[in-house]
């Protein structure tokens, strides 16, 4: 804890401080500058001469040369190779003088934004201008500290500058990491936004196929027990035990598709029981028989193997051709259905034979076909009979077929 607590407290003073520079960065650089003057000026004030090599030089000379070593630092971040260049003419002139003032050393201040904000290729002509006026002091004034003078001036600015490129890669370093953070941040709300969208797709599919086609399957019975209610009476109650039997049946399967959008996942009470599979297709033709389209099929014993998602698909399928046969075929019309077992793949043909009352193909349906066939690298294609008359829907789904990103379960 006595380690930890002073951390977190100069951790904190830093945030600060850097919060009131980006706030007021004039007030920052102002207060550094008036610092570095008085500084500058009260080594002016006599204190020079004590390292200087020719100590009668006019004192005026000795106050420019301290003030342009330390007021163009007020500009330090916004232009530093400027301030640089500035700093290290007033450099030149006092070490060639015998001033050696030590306000030189300042112009380090400037070299840090450089290495800091500036390209690194800016970084050797800075080091040019930082060692021509101390080389120029000593060709002047030969001695044996000379050596000991450039030594030290070009150590500390070489560690000036490396604390700046450091600095500047932890900033980098920082910022990429808050622009990726930020990408992820957007792509997973895309990514949220395209899982709804499928979502809404495939629940607009499952409306679609459940809805659609037991009110037409109603639809049919009601038609035929009307004209049966007049000469066959039990003709008329077997249409409406039908129509009965198959509400149930589509208000059942609204039931568990809505129950999984209502209950969470991890709910008990979110049990999905398995949509309908390959082997309720005889259940599915004898209710469309019911509704009054003679059905003929072909179903091989055994069903082939498929996953449970693209059986449901098969059977959304063909549950989708016999609606459009029952919406459109008109009357007399016939439907076979032949399911084929190839050695890589399902072939699903769905025809029938009545004449055309309408267009096919411009609704909701077709497109929701073909969804759901490319969901198991499936094709899909529909159209008329080559003699002109009937319709036929064909489908391929591969046996080994892909894993969909979400199974079709409800």
């Amino acid at each position: 804890m006595g380690t930890t607590a002073p951390s977190r407290w100069t951790h904190l003073l830093l945030t600060r401080v850097r919060a009131a520079d980006a706030a007021r960065p004039w007030l920052w650089d102002g207060v550094l500058t008036a610092t570095w003057t008085v500084a500058a000026l009260v080594d002016a004030g006599g204190g020079w001469r004590n390292v200087a090599r020719d100590p009668s030089l006019p004192a005026g000379l000795v106050l420019v040369l301290s003030l342009a070593l330390s007021l163009p630092l007020y500009a330090r971040r916004r232009h530093p190779t400027a301030v640089l260049a500035v700093m290290a003419a007033a450099a030149l002139v006092s070490e060639a003088s015998g001033a050696f003032l030590q306000a030189a050393y300042l112009q380090a201040l400037p070299l840090f934004h450089i290495a800091l904000s500036r390209p690194p290729r800016r970084l050797p002509w800075a080091f040019v201008l930082l060692l021509v006026p101390p080389l120029a002091g000593g060709l002047r004034f030969d001695g044996p500290e000379w050596h000991i003078h450039l030594t030290s001036a070009l150590w500390a600015y070489v560690f000036v500058a490396l604390a700046g490129i450091a600095l500047r890669s932890r900033r980098d370093h920082t910022a990429s990491l808050v622009d990726r953070a930020r990408r992820l941040e957007v792509e997973r709300d895309q990514e949220v936004r395209l899982a709804a969208a499928a979502e809404r797709a495939r629940i607009a599919r499952e409306m679609h196929d459940i809805i659609g086609h037991n009110l037409s399957v109603i639809t049919g019975l009601a038609d035929g027990g009307r004209y049966a209610a007049a000469k066959s009476p039990e003709r008329a109650a077997q249409a409406l035990d039908a129509i009965g039997t198959t509400s149930r049946q589509a208000l059942g399967e609204l039931r568990r598709l809505l129950g999984v959008l209502s209950a969470p996942d991890d709910s008990p009470d979110a049990v999905r029981t398995p949509q309908p599979t390959l082997a309720d297709l005889e259940r599915l033709l004898d209710g469309v028989r019911k509704a009054g389209l003679p059905v003929v099929s072909e179903l091989p014993d055994p069903l082939p193997p498929l996953p449970p998602g693209a059986q449901l698909t098969v059977y959304r399928v063909v549950q989708e051709s016999l609606t459009n046969t029952l919406k459109h075929a008109g009357p007399g019309a016939t439907a076979t259905v032949r399911l084929t077992a190839a050695p890589d793949a399902v072939l699903v043909a769905v025809t029938d034979t009545g004449t055309p009352s309408g267009p096919r193909g411009q609704g909701r349906g077709l497109t929701g076909m073909r969804e759901r066939a490319a969901l198991y690298d499936g094709t899909l294609d529909c159209g008329p009979l080559p003699a002109g008359t009937g319709w036929r829907v064909r489908l391929r789904i591969p046996t080994a077929v892909p894993t969909a990103p979400e199974e079709h379960r409800s």
